[in-house]
């Protein structure tokens, strides 16, 4: 199962909106085949490993060593007829005796229709090997499929005393090209990145991915199709008074406008309108809405202090990824996030879930601390 992981997160760039998938075919101990899913419309895991394995034997040898092979998939073969046929039904077809699996497929619609039709087909079925680490794989897709909205990542950069930039607004570069990099790999792994106007103003971003920033080897990734498949583009734009000269508006894929006044007659590109009672955009609609019309899995938000903030206050977010820098940028420098707290017992408590060097970076990750560890912390 362990090799199936890594086949699924070949594909981490390039499946949205699908899940990330792999597969691993095994008869008397030995590996025959494997697959991943790489793109939406394409052939799932466990089709390409049949096809893989096929494209070594002959016809009769191929029928042979998949008559009772066991297969190691990451996510409960698909029953259904979509842009591709069932996987459980080629799995059937192609003579195969016993399927582990790592979990079921979270969308309620299908859930546990793969294993009825393998274990109908008199096909041995067990579920929960390595479960955890498959579920990390597919965090957006599961929150999706269980809540209707996305796993939210808020992308922040910092220096050693916490700010993002001067007064000015000067602040390209605090991190280094390696931390860059990586948040290149992070947009490329996000089917949606919401920003705010006022970033937009102040640095007339285009917040797209460039294959040659990912630092990923060719030979390991598509980065043609990596770079075809631009996430999203989200504009928080509460008073509709982003340019129409704006670079974002310029880059390849689509941006999407969100306002809160009424809708104009006339305008470029796509707009919605998600107020909320405050005049502001109803950020809990808004990634209602990516999730459900939209069909987003992750979302990236790299936006400026007030926004970020927004986020955090309203417990609009799932991770926060911090890169911070070996750097001073003093008191009168911008802060990280703008939030309105003066009490202690208004803090947000965090947990740590990572910390890694990015180049002379340090890259930290934080998750809500859950309900029960917070009482337990305060009984402490």
């Amino acid at each position: 199962m362990a090799l199936a992981i890594q086949q699924a997160e070949r594909g981490k760039y390039t499946t949205r909106p699908n899940p990330n998938v792999g597969c691993v075919i095994v008869k008397d101990g030995k590996q025959l085949a494997s697959g991943f899913h790489m793109r939406a419309g394409l052939g799932h895991a466990e089709v390409n490993a049949l096809v893989n394995l096929e494209q070594n034997y002959t016809a009769e040898r191929a029928a042979q060593l998949l008559c009772g092979a066991t297969v190691y998939v990451t996510l409960e073969p698909c029953s259904h007829q979509g842009r591709t046929g069932s996987c459980a039904k080629a799995l059937i077809a192609a003579g195969i005796g016993r399927v582990v699996c790592a979990m079921g497929d979270p969308n309620p619609l299908v859930a546990g229709a793969g294993f009825k039709l393998l274990r109908e087909a008199g096909i041995e079925v067990s579920v929960g090997l390595l479960a955890e680490q498959a579920q990390a794989l597919n965090l957006g897709f599961c929150q999706r499929m269980a809540v209707k909205m996305p796993w939210v990542n808020i992308k922040l950069a910092m220096s050693l005393d916490g700010r993002t930039g001067m007064q000015s607004g000067e602040s390209q570069w605090i991190t280094g090209s390696p931390a860059r990099s990586d948040v290149q790999r992070l947009r490329a792994r996000s089917c949606a990145i919401i920003t705010g106007i006022g970033s937009i103003e102040q640095d007339d971003s285009s917040l797209t991915v460039r294959p040659e920033e990912l630092g990923l080897a060719a030979t390991d990734y598509d980065l043609a199709l990596i770079a075809q498949q631009q996430p999203l583009r989200v504009v928080v734009d509460s008073q509709n008074r982003l340019s129409m000269d704006a670079k974002i508006l310029r880059q390849s894929g689509r941006t999407l406008r969100v306002i809160a006044v009424p809708l104009p007659a006339q305008g470029s590109g796509d707009v919605i309108s998600l107020p909320a009672a405050n005049g502001q955009v109803d950020l809990r609609a808004l990634l209602n809405y990516l999730a459900v019309q939209e069909h987003c899995n992750t979302v990236l938000v790299e936006a400026g202090a007030t926004l970020a903030g927004n986020f955090v206050s309203s417990g609009l977010f799932d991770q926060l990824i911090v890169y911070m820098a070996p750097t001073i940028l003093g008191s009168s420098a911008r802060p990280l996030l703008a939030l309105e707290m003066d009490k202690m017992n208004q803090q947000q408590r965090l947990e740590l879930t990572e910390q890694r060097f990015i180049g002379d970076d340090i890259r930290l990750s934080y998750q809500k601390v859950k309900k029960q560890q917070l009482q337990r912390a305060e009984k402490s």
